[in-house]
Parts: structure tokens; C-alpha cells; sequence
């Protein structure tokens, strides 16, 4: 028996031809990578402590910080201080140093902020420290663009293998896009780029991954069902069957992430929001950009029954 559902974010049978705006999808995609190329290398990302190595103290003072204080006692310890901000309530400090060279030393000016808090303020509470070296940092990052381009290289693989190769190039090319976008809205935003966020956007790579699957996965059905037609409308038919798919898992994920980034607090919101974002990017490109991609791979070789004039039928005597 079937069973109908509530509602649908689409009605059933629809025709949109969305492959009549293949190239403004393409052209204003094209464009936003490139902005977000150049933010890329200025003004560039906001490194946190995993990619540029130092000390993030958090505390807690008995009542509303007195950041002068705590910059004097900083400075009386020979500790340039990279920032001292306010976080959360009016009592939480958040204290940001430079790496000190090694982790050893790193580890020293760690001890020597604790002291300095007790001393400029007492019973203040430190309620977390993140050291990192400038040595480890420097592996840290190079892991983190390691995972993210063996990432895109599976992916390649496992499209070519399941799909043709047009296939593959489309949602690589698709998935390098996401990422750019990914990466100038970091630089926009400000958030901090550190493992956390590596995480955000293998995330994303994941399910922008699974959606252009779900869309090519119907092509590949269709390109057997309808043998003669043209490409450009079946990559319309296949949207617009998987339609309702698409958006429904997309408004699933987004409504998951949306109170994390809105009541998450500073160590989740930089993660929340980037990933609704990804949501976003990653559901319009497998309409707007993987789609014309493999419409202007593919349109010669793909569909080349659609070109083959059919043979004349032999009259019957």
C-alpha cells in the first residue's frame, strides 16, 4: 500500500527547465570563486591556534573583567598578549598569545599567564588552555590540506567508478567550487580556521557529495529509459524527480545545524555556521553547476542516439 506524505516542499510533476539558466549558474559561480580566491590571499584566513601555534586561555573572573588588569599583569611577565577579549558574559575572558617557540616554551608561558591571572585578579578560574608549538602547528596544517586533497581525490575515483568520466569531472570540478565559496566565506566572516573547520568542510564535501549522486544516479536511470531524449531535457526531467529529495534532506541537515549555530556558543557557531552554509552552496550547485557541467561534457557522447537520425520505416506492401 502506498502511503502518501503530509506534504511536499515541491508539488509533484514539475516542469522547471533549469537548464535554461546553465550559464548564469556557471558565470555567477565562476565569479564567486574567484572573489573568494582573492580573500583567500587577502585578507586571508583567520588562523586559529592549530594552524599558527600559541596560547588560547579561557577564565572566568569572580565578577566583570578588568581587562586593563590583565593586560598590565601580562605585560609585567614579558608576555605580549595577542589579544584579550571578552567572550560569553562579562566575567569570561578569552586571552590569545603568540607561539613561544617551542612546546616546552610554549608550555612555560602557559604556566606564567595562570600565575599572572591569580596575582592581577584572585579567584580567577582558568577554565581552559590550548597550547600549540609553532612546530606542531606547521604539521597540523600540512595534514589538514593533505586530508582535503586525498579527500577529492577518492571522491574522483569513486564517481568515475560508479559513473562515466563526464560524470566525474562534473562533481569534481562542482566540489572545487563548494570549496572556494567554503573558503571566501571564512575570510568574510572571520571565523577561525583550525581542525574544526577542516572537519567542517569534509562534512561538506560529503554530503554535497551524496547529492550530486542522488541527481546523477536518476540521469543515469533516465539515459536508459529514454534513449532518444534530447540531454538537456532529460537532465531537467531528473531534477526535477529528485527534487523533492534534495530539498527535503537539505531542509533536515539545516534545521539539525541552525541552534547549534544560533545557541552553540563561541566553540561551536564558527562550525554550525559554516556548515549551514555548505548546505546552501552544495545543494544550488548540484542544480546549477554540476548539472550544465555534465550537460556540456556529455551532450555529444551521452546522447548520441538523440543526434542519430532514426531509420525510415519500410512500407508495407
Amino acid at each position: 500500500m502506498f502511503i502518501r506524505p503530509l506534504f511536499r516542499l515541491v508539488p509533484d510533476g514539475t516542469r522547471i527547465a533549469f537548464m535554461r539558466g546553465r550559464y548564469l549558474g556557471l558565470i555567477v559561480s565562476a565569479l564567486l570563486s574567484s572573489l573568494s580566491v582573492g580573500l583567500f590571499f587577502y585578507p586571508g584566513l583567520n588562523l586559529g591556534i592549530d594552524f599558527r601555534g600559541g596560547i588560547v586561555i579561557e577564565a572566568k573572573t569572580p565578577g566583570p573583567a578588568d581587562f586593563a588588569a590583565i593586560r598590565a599583569a601580562l605585560a609585567a611577565e614579558h608576555l605580549p598578549a595577542a589579544g584579550v577579549q571578552r567572550f560569553g558574559g562579562p566575567d569570561d575572558v578569552l586571552i590569545r598569545l603568540e607561539a613561544a617557540g617551542d612546546e616546552k616554551a610554549t608550555d612555560a608561558a602557559a604556566d606564567r599567564v595562570r600565575e599572572a591571572l591569580a596575582r592581577a585578579i584572585p579567584g580567577t578560574k582558568v577554565l581552559k588552555v590550548d597550547a600549540v608549538g609553532s612546530s606542531v602547528s606547521a604539521e597540523l596544517f600540512h595534514k589538514g590540506m593533505l586530508a582535503l586533497g586525498i579527500s577529492l581525490l577518492m571522491i574522483l575515483a569513486y564517481i568515475w567508478f560508479r559513473f562515466e568520466w563526464e560524470f566525474a569531472v562534473g562533481a569534481v570540478v562542482t566540489l572545487l567550487l563548494d570549496i572556494t565559496k567554503t573558503i571566501g566565506f571564512l575570510a568574510v566572516t572571520r571565523f577561525e580556521f583550525d581542525l574544526v573547520m577542516v572537519a567542517a568542510i569534509l562534512t561538506i564535501l560529503g554530503y554535497s557529495t551524496n547529492d550530486k549522486v542522488v541527481v546523477y544516479d536518476r540521469v543515469r536511470e533516465n539515459l536508459r529509459k529514454y534513449r532518444t531524449m534530447p540531454l538537456r531535457e532529460l537532465i531537467d526531467l531528473s531534477i526535477n524527480e529528485t527534487l523533492n529529495r534534495t530539498l527535503g534532506t537539505s531542509m533536515t541537515v539545516f534545521l539539525a545545524a541552525l541552534p547549534l549555530a544560533l545557541f552553540g556558543g563561541a566553540s561551536l557557531s564558527g562550525f554550525a555556521w559554516t556548515m549551514l552554509f555548505g548546505i546552501v552552496v552544495g545543494t544550488s550547485s548540484s542544480i546549477f553547476i554540476a548539472a550544465p557541467i555534465l550537460l556540456f561534457l556529455g551532450e555529444h557522447r551521452l546522447r548520441r542516439d538523440a543526434a542519430r537520425p532514426k531509420p525510415a520505416k519500410t512500407p508495407v506492401a
